[in-house]
């Protein structure tokens, strides 16, 4: 029983002795370490000297080794896949018929490697067919600019993994691969993503460089504008590729090509439709398609109303049919904002320098292409310049051969044997074994004198390389002077134009773009509701005619503020404390006429004392315009609308009022106008907008006397007119009598200033019969009434065409058409505009804009007078 215990404990003794006791902490660190570096080296980051990682060069050697060049036959990929399996890479099959796939793909690669022949997949994401089916072989481009010299010493081989192979561990290329098809790959704790860039770009580059090692990025930038992706499409804005190519890393806007048509369908007129032609690099037609369709489902994406893809082995073609109604950029933009036709490359370009993982830039990139370039042409003269000795050194023999040919024939006759014969040519005529063997084994034929003369030329030949040899050896410019010459016949065969097409603006999207600019009227109540409608939900009626309801008010709710705009305008509201805020035009959500609109407050931080009280619509702030505000006490002032250009979103102080005052009425204003202003009795003042009148002032400025009124007088409108209006008027000699007589209707030109009542009733007077005066005057009469308590409510400056808008208190609108308004005196009591309901009145008349692209091709009516 002892010797059984004994024994035991022997064999412990003995695994004690095996075990080596070690920190978990460190080995776990060592462990995962190698494993994190096996991953980075061996598999997932390419060598930044031949731009491949180890699966994709073991697939072009051993294609290379089976001798499928591009001027042999195709053959099978499951050969290819099998040769490279069994020789150089232990994994998986599906992995390596993956990546060769992949080099066959002209949408995945710039310049594809492999010459595919068969179903190698689509930019649908179909996959390929089984390798049993398809075939391939090297491109040209790969055995001229990558395996071309590979025989020639010029890279170190090493083992396979059972060490029955030898491998290269880097391909001599003559291009900067890694550039010219990028690459991508995860590894651990890092991740490369280098996007694909032109041939030629990159081969001038590299001529510029060598020809001046000087230059500046920003020369080097023009030569090489940015990455050229294989299926085309567009880069936005330069940035991204400035970044990314002065640090490794930086994000590229790409965005396909799509362009708006008109097409026609059978037995249909010609509609709108977005027309894609390109795609960003990466991208799946198939899953964009079902993206946009599953976007216009849910309502997200409006204006469509149809997509087919009629794309083709002649290109690609996405058509997206919209709809009558649609704005055409409108959904171009939307479709840019919320699919994958416009999308980011975050370029980050890693790879593997002298074995360790480095971030390169542009420049440090191709510098180091240049470096392995040079010590492969070194090592490639070192090569040649061996085999022209050797072979020199044999044809020095047959040479002293030919020369004492009788004895040495004499010498071989009388030798027992060949090793003797040739022990006695290295000690009687000096020659090194090499060159006896060759003696030996030299052909009778070659002892005619033509045979001599060759081997003559030979030597001579030889000589002459290898001089030629040495000096390349001796010289870089004579290195530099060959790999100009090796780029020059690439880039002759293999160049080819741009893609990717590089536009010189930002990808951003706002909202804005996504927005029509449609021009729209926006209302807000007595109560503090804004809403936005359409101009076109008021059709043109004919006057006097009562209109319909633009929104639903109650008994206390009425009308206070109506303006026309444009959705892309900004909105500065004014309130009565003289406080300015700012809301974009579009985010007024679109209502119904019915509807009764949006509480300001849940728009604009306005506290509850507040009362909006003005309303202004801008499309620009430039610098020659003003902002003119006048206040309930009478006080005018004009400040710089750039002063306005970012207001904070707890508003801005627009002017500091007295107490009791309120700030009532806000316009827009220019150097040189003039401002007409109207009281409630009818009375109406005309003064110029100058630094005589009325100078600029701040912010802060209470302002200045506009007009003296009557005592129970109070002011209710205000509108101005343009400075060539006011030019004209300056040059007017009025008569010293005020003008009372009626005139003839439609006996004086344009523009007028529309007189309105709260009885409905109205009339043009032609401007010129308001001459100019000075400021803080009592005016001139612009209306006589005809019914008992009726009062000024508006006046408008308006040209010959121009269409209103007439609101009243209890949100009834009428559009019309000022050219039906009749053109009296300033003494006329006018005629109806409106019908109105008992108990209602007008309260304000609105000009509607004009559509854009009359604004941009045409000056108004106002301006052209």
């Amino acid at each position: 029983m002892s010797d059984i215990l004994d024994s035991d404990n022997s064999g412990l003794s003995e695994d004690n002795d095996r075990i080596i006791q070690t920190d978990l902490r460190n080995e776990m660190s060592r462990s995962y370490l190698e494993y994190a570096m096996s991953v980075i080296v061996g598999r997932a980051l390419p060598d930044a000297r031949d731009g491949l990682k180890p699966v994709h060069r073991r697939i072009l050697y051993a294609m290379y080794e089976l001798g499928l060049t591009s001027g042999r036959p195709y053959r099978k990929c499951a050969r290819v896949v099998g040769e490279v399996l069994g020789k150089y890479h232990p994994h998986g099959d599906t992995a390596v018929y993956d990546a060769l796939v992949r080099m066959a793909q002209d949408f995945s690669m710039r310049m594809p490697l492999i010459d595919g022949h068969g179903n190698f997949g689509s930019v649908d994401n179909d996959p390929p067919a089984a390798m049993r089916y398809t075939e391939s072989r090297l491109q040209s481009l790969t055995d001229e600019s990558l395996l071309e010299d590979i025989e020639s010493e010029t890279v170190d081989f090493a083992d396979n993994f059972d060490g029955s192979q030898q491998e290269p561990t880097v391909l001599p290329a003559r291009i900067p691969q890694l550039l010219l098809n990028g690459s991508s790959g995860i590894a651990v704790g890092m991740a490369t993503n280098i996007p694909p860039h032109n041939l030629g770009e990159l081969i001038n580059g590299l001529k510029s460089i060598i020809n001046n090692p000087s230059i500046e990025d920003r020369e080097l930038f023009e030569i090489i504008k940015g990455p050229d992706f294989p299926t085309g499409g567009q880069i936005l804005g330069r940035d991204g590729i400035r970044e990314t190519f002065k640090t490794g890393r930086g994000s590229i806007t790409m965005r396909g090509v799509a362009n708006i048509e008109q097409i026609k369908s059978i037995g249909r007129a010609e509609k709108d439709a977005v027309i894609i032609t390109e795609l960003p690099f990466q991208t799946n037609k198939a899953a964009l398609i079902e993206r946009i369709a599953d976007l216009v489902n849910e309502k997200k994406l409006e204006g469509i109303s149809d997509i087919r893809d009629e794309s083709d082995r002649d290109g690609m073609r996405i058509v997206i049919e919209l709809k009558r109604d649609a704005y055409p950029q409108v959904v171009l933009n939307n479709l840019f904002k919320l699919t994958p036709l416009q999308n980011n490359f975050s370029a980050n370009i890693l790879a593997l320098v002298k074995g360790e993982p480095t971030t390169l830039s542009l420049r440090k990139m191709l510098d180091v292409f240049l470096d392995f370039r040079v010590e492969t042409i070194r090592r490639r003269t070192a090569f040649l310049l061996k085999k022209a000795e050797e072979r020199d050194h044999i044809v020095k023999g047959l040479l002293l051969a030919l020369d004492a040919m009788d004895e040495i024939i004499n010498l071989i006759r009388s030798a027992k044997d060949s090793i003797s014969a040739r022990e006695k040519l290295q000690n009687d005529h000096k020659l090194s074994s090499i060159q006896a063997d060759a003696i030996l084994q030299m052909q009778l034929r070659r002892l005619t004198a033509l045979e001599a003369d060759k081997i003559k030329g030979e030597h001579n030949d030889l000589t002459q390389k290898i001089n030629l040899y040495q000096q390349i050896l001796n010289s870089k410019e004579r290195i530099f002077e060959i790999i100009l010459e090796e780029l020059n016949k690439i880039d002759e065969r293999f160049s080819s134009p741009r893609k990717t097409e590089i536009l010189d603006l930002g990808g951003g999207l706002d909202d804005i773009d996504l927005i029509a600019n449609e021009r729209s009227v926006v209302l807000l109540t007595e109560a503090g509701y804004l809403k936005r409608m359409p101009v076109n939900d008021f059709e043109s009626t004919s006057r006097g005619s009562r209109g319909k309801a633009g929104t639903k008010t109650k008994e206390d709710d009425d009308v206070k503020l109506f303006i026309s705009c444009n959705d892309h305008d900004t909105l500065l509201l004014f309130s009565d404390k003289g406080v300015a805020y700012a809301l974009p035009a579009y985010r007024v959500p679109m209502s119904s006429r019915t509807a009764k609109g949006t509480p300001s407050v849940q728009l604009l931080p306005i506290p509850r004392e507040e009362k909006i009280t003005s309303i202004v619509a801008v499309d620009s702030f430039v610098d020659d315009s003003y902002l003119l505000m006048l206040t309930k006490a009478g006080f005018i002032k004009r400040t710089a609308l750039s002063a306005f250009s970012k207001i904070r979103s707890n508003g801005l102080i627009a002017i500091n009022l007295e107490d009791g005052d309120a700030l009532t009425w806000v316009r827009l204003s220019k150097e040189g106008d003039s401002v007409l202003i109207g009281s409630k009795t009818g009375m109406a003042i005309h003064f110029r907008l100058d630094i005589n009148e009325l100078r600029p002032l701040g912010r802060t400025a209470r302002g200045v006397k506009s007009m003296n009124l009557r005592e129970g007088d109070n002011l209710v409108s205000m509108d101005v007119l343009t400075s060539n209006l006011a030019d004209q008027l300056a040059k007017i000699e009025y008569p010293k009598e005020d003008l009372d007589d009626n005139v003839e209707e439609n006996s004086s030109d344009g523009p007028w200033v529309l007189i309105a009542s709260a009885f409905g009733l109205g009339k043009r007077v032609p401007v010129a019969q308001f001459r100019l005066q000075k400021r803080a005057g009592m005016g001139l009469r612009a209306i006589k009434f005809r019914i008992k308590y009726d009062q000024l409510v508006s006046l408008k400056v308006l040209g010959e065409g121009e269409e209103l808008l007439l609101v009243t208190e209890k949100g009834v609108i009428v559009r019309t058409n000022a050219d039906q308004i009749s053109q009296q005196s300033r003494a006329a009591t006018g005629v109806k505009l409106q019908r109105l309901d008992d108990g209602d009145h007008l309260s304000e008349v609105v000009l509607v804009p004009r559509e854009q692209i009359e604004e941009e091709d045409q000056p108004s009516s106002v301006e052209q007078n």
